[in-house]
């Protein structure tokens, strides 16, 4: 094996002594350009995308840990309220219903239970409707069935809640 490498070299060596001058450069330059193309394809190019890109990853990151921090800060408060009696739960969970869901919702309470039938509900007023229940009148969604009201126009929802009061 070192016998046919050798041979090889020599064969090679003698080639490159019978080449111009011009064509020995240009074989230098090519290669070159080779050897930078490889460089660059398989080191600086990445590394430099990873660097034009890391600023916004940055950003994306710091935004997500903002929001983290403030669904804990937020978490931590409804900790250390005191406990609401069933009887102001119900109360919350009746007002909150009929500020935000009025006239497309109708409440239903059944014990520890309270079942919300939804009918062409607006997703905003939903969603602060799912907000004031969690946090004035600590009800925890057990279940929720939704369904989609219309195929076009504006989004509304149909379906049932159903949350767990305080006990008694």
């Amino acid at each position: 094996m070192t016998d046919s490498s050798n041979s090889l070299a020599a064969r090679l060596g003698a080639r490159w002594s019978q080449l111009k001058p011009q064509e020995q450069r240009g074989i230098q330059l090519a290669s070159a350009l080779a050897v930078l193309v490889i460089l660059w394809m398989t080191s600086v190019g990445p590394n430099l995308q990873q660097w034009r890109t890391a600023n916004a990853k940055g950003l994306a990151l710091d935004a997500q840990l903002q929001q983290m921090q403030a669904l804990q800060a937020q978490a931590q408060a409804i900790q250390v309220q005191p406990p609401l009696t069933y009887d102001d739960a119900a109360l919350a969970l009746k007002q909150a219903t009929v500020q935000l869901l009025a006239g497309t919702a109708q409440l239903s309470i059944n014990g520890d239970r309270a079942t919300v039938t939804l009918q062409n509900a607006q997703p905003q007023a939903l969603a602060q409707w799912l907000t004031q229940a969690r946090l004035n009148a600590r009800c925890v969604p057990i279940e929720a069935k939704l369904m989609r009201a219309t195929a076009g126009g504006p989004t509304l929802w149909n379906g049932t809640f159903t949350l767990s009061l305080p006990a008694r």
